[in-house]
């Protein structure tokens, strides 16, 4: 009976622990299918991570897209100063004036060197060499020709007025106008205000002389009252009563006198002379005024 008692709890324990060991291996399969699961779901993500790329890519497009914006503004601010240099240019161009030499027609020298012996004050030495050419805006023109003279002395001792604007420079007998003696002046009316950049005049040129109180003026009316300009004065004493000058004496030459008139504006241009190195007569041979009517491009 014992025996019987003992080899069925025997039979138990065999029994129990056969359960108990399949449970052990069950329990132990479940858990390596749930790490294995577990594993797997944990690994999902860094198998879908190159899968998600491309969803990333229209966020990686505009920080690559921003840098090429970027210049495509400066390249815009760049341009915008060139084009106005560019349509500036041409309006400072049509500003520009074109300078041109004057075309000057020079008589025949009538006597060659300068006399050493004229005791003249403030004498200007001779240059030794051709005027050098002068520049005026292109269009400048001889506005002085044909235009009426008055003078002083309205019955010159030789020739007439006319001849001063006739276009004749020659120093030869017949091209000359002879005033009076002493103070005496010629007044020009070019027939409307002119802008002036040059005035060119011989008095005689046919033997070295030294004419005195070479007064040159600009006016805008015949009297002289009106926006008066004086262009030359070399005399040194006011005995022509126009004031004291600081021009120089010079002797008569082929070239003429040639005044810079820098652009001033008037009508009537005069000319005074007090006799000469030689006697007290005034002498005009030819009177220039380059010009162009005020207000003319």
């Amino acid at each position: 009976m014992i025996n019987q008692s003992k080899s069925k709890l025997n039979l138990l324990i065999v029994m129990l622990m056969t359960f108990s060991l399949i449970f052990l291996a069950c329990s132990k399969k479940e858990s390596s299918e749930q790490s294995t699961t577990t594993a797997q779901q944990t690994e999902q993500p860094a198998a879908e991570t190159p899968a998600a790329t491309p969803a990333e890519q229209p966020a990686a497009t505009p920080a690559v897209s921003q840098p090429a914006a970027a210049p495509t503004q400066a390249e815009t601010k760049t341009a915008q100063p060139a084009a106005k240099e560019t349509m500036s240019q041409p309006a400072a161009a049509t500003g520009e004036v074109k300078m041109v030499e004057l075309d000057i027609k020079l008589p025949k020298p009538m006597f060659i060197g300068t006399p050493q012996n004229l005791q003249v004050p403030k004498l200007e030495k001779p240059l030794g060499k051709p005027r050098p050419p002068f520049l005026a805006p292109e269009g400048t023109a001889n506005v002085a020709f044909g235009r009426p003279v008055k003078s002083t002395d309205e019955a010159p001792v030789i020739g007439e007025l006319k001849m001063i604007t006739d276009g004749d420079n020659e120093a030869g007998d017949g091209s000359y106008v002879e005033l009076g003696p002493f103070l005496q002046n010629v007044t020009i009316d070019l027939g409307k205000k002119h802008t002036i950049y040059a005035l060119l005049l011989w008095h005689y040129h046919k033997q070295p002389r030294v004419y005195y109180d070479v007064v040159v003026q600009v006016a805008d009316d015949a009297n002289f009252t009106s926006n008066v300009l004086t262009l030359y004065n070399n005399d040194l004493d006011n005995s022509a009563k126009m004031g004291i000058g600081s021009d120089n004496h010079y002797v008569e030459t082929a070239e003429g006198r040639l005044i810079d008139a820098k652009g001033v504006q008037g009508r009537y241009v005069r000319l005074y002379s007090n006799g000469n190195s030689n006697d007290d007569l005034n002498h005009y041979i030819e009177v220039s005024v380059y010009g162009k009517p005020a207000g003319a491009i």
